[in-house]
């Protein structure tokens, strides 16, 4: 069963954090690789973009590693693990040389936790729980990164999320899923960490995947890994969406199936895991529309699944399924990219974070 719910989220569990920093500072890249429960950490050299594996890495993780998260502070790093008989998260002490000690026990959470979504104040942990369609909340204490469920929670939201996204503000959060006849997209106000359901969007497929969210928080997209296209929403004021005129954009290639912004909010980065390729868009200024980037698409391993840009946004990190099964580093100059170097990891990698 463990297997079979990885292949269905893989795609989408790509779910990642990153600190602000200078553009000299080193940053350490954690990749969560669940088929052997591990946790690779490299260096990135912030001049080139290209990764060093640590000689300590890869550490022992918790069963099925599937999801990493990095605290803004830089000090914590937390892993959910879904593996059978786990169903936990794992709380790790960052080191200034980017090694990690983990602090037990363990937290227990809801069944198959495979999403993981931080927000932006470091406050509160949400992880979603794919078999038990809810969400678990926890508050964050300042000083040791350790984890305390909030009033409530579980939360029911009777939907198994694909992906999970939190605004800018932390006031709300966003779940995309399959469902009848149609995916949803299923929008929850936070306060102090409680959800409260505002509403459930009809999207433009039955299986929507990637979600992201502006940095300014005014708009959502969504990628439509079965109908091939990407569909933009504007965000009210209460949270709820809206599709902005011309949405769904048409991508163009095979099962867009995960997004990210650049800290900017002036481009859209897409892996098309069907197409082999990655595609990027500069979003227009005032209508939150994509437009295709001149030399769009870049080539990728095969199906890339998941992608990240570092803090600086100098450079694009992307995880493939099959192949060489690890990830792929590309420089990025205003959404042109050019590929570095591919980094194996022995079997396929779900998630990265990027801290300093």
């Amino acid at each position: 069963m463990l297997r079979k719910a990885l292949v269905l989220v893989l795609a989408v569990a790509g779910i990642v954090s990153f600190v602000s920093c200078g553009n000299t500072a080193n940053h350490y890249v954690y990749a969560t690789v669940p088929a052997v429960s591990q946790l690779v950490v490299f260096r990135e050299d912030p001049f080139s973009g290209v990764l060093t594996q640590l000689s300590e890495s890869p550490y022992s993780v918790g069963s099925g590693a599937q999801s990493v998260v990095i605290h803004p502070s830089g000090k914590y790093l937390y892993v959910a693990n879904p593996g059978q008989g786990e169903n936990d998260v794992s709380l790790f002490d960052i080191n200034k040389d980017g090694t990690v000690s983990e602090v037990t026990p363990r937290t227990a959470v809801g069944t198959l936790p495979f999403i993981l979504a931080m927000d932006p104040g470091g406050k509160y942990l949400y992880v979603a729980n794919v078999l038990s369609n809810n969400i678990s909340v926890f508050s964050i204490a300042s000083s040791s990164g350790a984890l305390t469920p909030v009033t409530g929670s579980p939360f029911a939201i009777n939907l198994s999320a694909k992906n999970m996204q939190i605004a800018p503000s932390g006031n709300f959060l966003y779940i995309s899923a399959p469902s009848a006849p149609t995916g949803v997209i299923a929008a929850f106000s936070v306060n102090a960490g409680a959800l409260t359901l505002i509403g459930a969007t009809a999207t433009a497929d039955n299986e929507p995947s990637g979600l992201a969210v502006d940095p300014k928080g005014a708009y959502l997209y969504a990628a439509n890994a079965a109908a091939d296209s990407i569909s933009i929403y504007s965000i009210a004021t209460t949270g709820t969406l809206t599709p902005v005129s011309g949405s769904p954009l048409a991508d163009n290639f095979k099962n867009p199936v995960a997004l990210t912004i650049d800290p900017t909010g002036g481009f859209l980065f897409v892996a098309n895991q069907g197409s082999n390729n990655i595609s990027t868009y500069t979003i227009t200024s005032g209508t939150g529309f994509p437009v295709p980037v001149t030399d769009s698409p870049f080539g990728a391993e095969a199906q890339p699944s998941f992608l990240v840009l570092d803090p600086n946004a100098k450079y694009l990190y992307v995880g493939n399924q099959t192949g060489s099964s690890g990830i792929q580093a590309f420089g990025n100059s205003s959404g042109s990219l050019n590929s570095i170097a591919t980094y194996g990891v022995g079997n396929t990698p779900t998630s990265i974070a990027v801290s300093q």
